[in-house]
């Protein structure tokens, strides 16, 4: 039995996709007196994998996210080891 290993995946709003909760958020920024240039909202999805070594977790991660967690006509995601 391998050990539990924390994945985390990263799945953002591609750069050319509209992002409207990034723009509400941005909005409301701006209203309550802060600057900023930008805002994407995104989402963190962070997985428990039982296996011995970091790499195969990351992959089961990644095969994970290309099956279900991400829509790939509008987001991106990163997959890193915690």
């Amino acid at each position: 039995m391998g050990e539990t290993l924390k994945v985390a995946v990263k799945i953002m709003p591609r750069p050319e996709a509209l992002d409207p909760q990034g723009r509400a958020v941005h909005g409301a920024l701006k209203k309550l007196g802060f600057t900023v240039d930008d805002c994407r909202v995104g989402k963190i999805v962070i997985l428990e994998i039982n296996e011995d070594v970091a790499a195969s977790a990351i992959l089961k991660a990644q095969q994970m996210a290309e099956k279900l967690l991400y829509n790939p006509l509008i987001e991106t995601f990163e997959v890193y080891a915690l």
